[in-house]
């Protein structure tokens, strides 16, 4: 497994289920590679189609493979409600170095429950130790 630096260009995301019955959501996303973790700017009133455009870097050093991403949305008073996740496998771009925008389906329990859209690089480390 290839050593470097993994960057994530979260995008947007379309068609989540709606969990608010009386505003739009306000989704946010939790990346998690490992255990490192990073979480998005909230897109306050959003709805069911946000968009972020924001990058996080992660560091790759062993063979797990695979990046998590959870789709939650912000509630004032009461726990933020799970709108679901994508899993997104890491081959592709530890071996071609880059892929650009893809749609990765959100799903919960089993039930897909919209997309998510990322461009993914990969930046491997430079000599040997």
């Amino acid at each position: 497994m290839p050593r470097g630096t993994l960057e994530v260009v979260l995008i947007g995301a379309k068609g989540l289920r709606d969990t608010d019955f009386f505003k739009k959501m306000d989704p946010y996303v939790i990346l998690t590679y490992r255990t490192q973790e990073h979480k998005s700017s909230v897109a306050k009133n959003a709805g069911s189609n946000p968009r972020w455009n924001e990058s996080f870097l992660f560091t790759v050093c062993d063979n797990v493979a695979e990046l998590n991403l959870r789709l939650m949305d912000e509630d004032t008073f009461t726990k933020d409600d799970f709108l679901g996740e994508a899993k997104i496998h890491l081959g592709p771009v530890l071996e071609c170095g880059s892929v650009p925008e893809t749609a990765y389906n959100v799903v919960k329990q089993q039930n897909y429950c919209g997309e998510v859209h990322v461009a993914l690089t990969f930046h491997p480390e430079s000599g040997r130790y």
